[in-house]
């Protein structure tokens, strides 16, 4: 198994998918606990999601699970959200909290994990960031995920529909943020920017606006999409085609200021 899947485009947008990768290598999948082994915490079915929205996008997926390297985190493994409970590189429990593993993956495990999946995704991600910079003067990359809407670990009460995070306004140029919330907004759904989640290390470290690299986090809530949020987390038809309305406008909206928003 490759660990990441690249279809190039010629949008100025990517769409990364960090988390919806269920792959796990034999040796990890059985050093995971009955627990681990359901992977409650995948991003479930944003590729289907978000296929076909924006003709020519490009888009970067992980094909291995985020239980055998988390691709939406620095390989220094420092913590997103200082203070607040979140898991790690190599996460050690799920969101609620409870241990996943029967056997603790070690130093040697980690190192081996980021040469071999952590490294691959971020160098093929780099690659295609670069490759549409060069041909449109910018790139979006645009980070696709979803989340329970119900963690008590990690946040109190219900998560809004959309949560926006732009690193509290960093990665990216205000219009394409504007442009985001207010599509958002219009649906009448919840929504939040720069809330519980502002971004994960991808947003941060590629969302450089001055550079001509613009990045910014869409967090769903997974009761946006599914049919429920605990096993089998299957896909709602009916619930994704009336958010894919609004996902496609996003996307046809950023793809549309991206010679506004030049360097």
């Amino acid at each position: 198994m490759i660990p990441v899947e690249v279809v190039p485009g010629d949008s100025p947008v990517i769409l990364g998918l960090p988390h919806t990768g269920t792959w796990l290598p034999d040796d990890i999948r059985a050093r995971l606990n009955p627990r681990g082994q359901v992977l409650a915490d995948t991003d479930w079915h944003i590729e289907r999601l978000y296929d076909g929205l924006l003709p020519g996008a490009t888009t970067v997926r992980a094909t291995f699970h985020r239980y055998v390297i988390d691709a939406n985190r620095g390989a220094d493994d420092a913590s997103l959200y200082p203070g607040q409970n979140t898991t790690g590189l190599v996460p050690l429990t799920d969101f609620d909290g409870e241990p996943i593993w029967t056997s603790e993956p070690d130093a040697d495990d980690i190192a081996h994990r980021k040469h071999q999946f952590h490294g691959p995704y971020h160098a093929a991600l780099a690659d295609e960031i670069a490759r549409v910079r060069a041909r449109h003067g910018v790139a979006i990359l645009y980070d696709c995920h979803s989340i329970r809407s119900h963690i008590p670990f990690l946040f109190q009460g219900t998560l809004p529909d959309f949560n926006i995070g732009t690193n509290s306004g960093a990665s990216c140029d205000p219009r394409l943020e504007a442009a985001v919330f207010e599509l958002c907004a219009a649906t009448g759904r919840s929504h939040v920017l720069n809330g519980r989640f502002k971004g994960g290390w991808t947003t941060r470290h590629y969302g450089q606006p001055g550079t001509g690299v613009h990045a910014i986090q869409m967090e769903l809530a997974q009761s946006t999409h599914l049919a429920t949020e605990t096993p089998p987390f299957a896909y709602d038809p009916a619930k994704a085609d009336a958010l894919r309305v609004t996902l496609k406008a996003i996307l046809e909206r950023l793809a549309a200021l991206a010679s506004e928003v030049r360097a």
